[in-house]
């Protein structure tokens, strides 16, 4: 024995070879465990993990822990899969200019908006692509503590069509202008975007500008889906009014990034109608509320943007469609989701469901069924600790005690 261990010393000093380690880097012991949204919980459950996968989940008592891994004791505590953020922005003044920001500084800001509410998987959609580039190299590095970090990069308004709120913020940063006047610049757009690594693709289908809501044109919103498409890549739609939900559906979006309060009430037929298109809904219920405050509504009226928004969502949550969980953190700064969960909750959505949209859906939707969203073995270890139980507490899901991604711990920081 002592002479194979010698032999493999020298293979790893002369060839570089690395020996292969049978241990776990790390377990989870007595926690209360939600492989996914429709397996029964493990009361007292563990999970091993090494080299950032799951090696094996499952009750306390069938499962030995390795010598030398590195115990989490859990007792106490909820552990599901790793959280999706499906409609965030990476235009937080503290990540613009990130070549010049130092990574503990990103990474400061990362956990503030993103890892401390237990995202192990954010998809930007709308940014500066070289900017958000910048932020998940680094990431991938291991520079930077955050999460993983999809994105659309630059959005497509229609000509005229920046949204009124952006306009300031857009100039004042010296960010170009990302409107489209012609099918065969929206084509080109699309190409490049996608080359300069793109995971996907937005348009306003209806833009918010001083003079009312300024849809995208059919025929332009089309070619850009399908052009999007034919590249593998999922298209995200901003919808504001009914036109513009028109215009997403007609088109053949992926995924509408909001609910849509100035469309007025959804009924089955139309949830049925998006649910026959394939689209996922973002609900985004705490922006309105948030938009509400900031232009300083009446409580009535705020009340009614959010009914409004609550409707559409238990519309479509009734008729079976795909919801994906999304804040809009990035335009908006409130971070703590505890709001989200309790307005998601009054939609009529379930535990299971709402855990679904935070795990599943996307991982599904965005093509990730096979290293995330579940809590089984050869998954990724993106995992969250929860301090309570959100079948008993919907707003546990924002309580987060710890969060691991691809095995380590990146929240709290050590």
């Amino acid at each position: 024995m002592r002479s194979r261990n010698v032999l493999l010393v020298l293979l790893v000093a002369i060839f570089g070879l690395s020996i292969p380690s049978f241990a776990s880097d790390l377990a989870l012991i007595h926690a209360k465990i939600y492989p996914s949204p429709t397996d029964p919980p493990i009361a007292d459950g563990t999970i091993l993990v090494n080299a950032g996968s799951i090696t094996d989940v499952g009750p306390g008592t069938t499962i030995k822990v390795p010598p030398g891994a590195t115990v989490l004791d859990c007792h106490g505590l909820v552990v599901t899969a790793g959280f999706w953020n499906s409609h965030v922005h990476i235009l937080a003044p503290e990540l613009l200019h990130a070549e010049k920001r130092s990574s503990s500084e990103i990474s400061s800001q990362l956990e503030g908006m993103f890892t401390r509410w237990g995202f192990t998987t954010v998809f930007d959609i709308a940014s500066v692509l070289d900017n958000t580039n910048n932020i998940r190299r680094r990431i991938e590095k291991g520079d930077i503590r955050g999460p993983r970090i999809l994105t659309v990069g630059e959005p497509f308004y229609p000509k005229g069509g920046t949204p009124i709120y952006v306009k300031g913020f857009l100039e004042e940063n010296h960010i170009p202008s990302a409107e489209v006047e012609s099918i065969p610049q929206a084509i080109q757009r699309v190409r490049q975007q996608i080359k300069d690594g793109a995971d996907g693709i937005k348009i306003f289908a209806g833009a918010i500008t001083a003079n009312g809501v300024l849809p995208m044109p059919i025929d332009l919103a089309k070619a850009i889906v399908i052009e999007a498409h034919r590249a593998g890549k999922p298209v995200f739609a901003h919808p504001s009014n009914a036109e513009g939900l028109e215009v997403a559906i007609q088109s053949g979006v992926d995924v509408l990034a909001h609910t849509a309060p100035m469309s007025g009430d959804w009924s089955p037929a139309f949830a049925e109608r998006l649910k026959s298109a394939h689209m996922a809904l973002i609900p985004t219920l705490t922006l309105f509320d948030v938009e509400a405050k900031k232009t300083k509504v009446s409580q009535e009226e705020n009340e009614m943007w959010i009914k409004q928004a609550v409707q559409e969502l238990k519309a479509y949550s009734d008729a079976g469609g795909e919801i994906l969980f999304g804040t809009d953190i990035g335009y908006i700064d409130q971070y703590d989701t505890a709001e989200e969960f309790t307005l998601m909750s009054r939609a009529g959505m379930s535990m299971q469901h709402i855990l679904a949209s935070l795990t599943e859906n996307p991982a599904n939707r965005f093509g990730f069924s096979q290293r995330s969203g579940r809590i089984a073995k050869g998954m990724d270890a993106d995992l969250v600790v929860l301090d309570g139980d959100p079948a008993t507490d919907i707003t546990a899901f924002s309580k987060v005690h710890q969060v691991i991604r691809q095995g380590k711990v990146i929240y709290p920081a050590h």
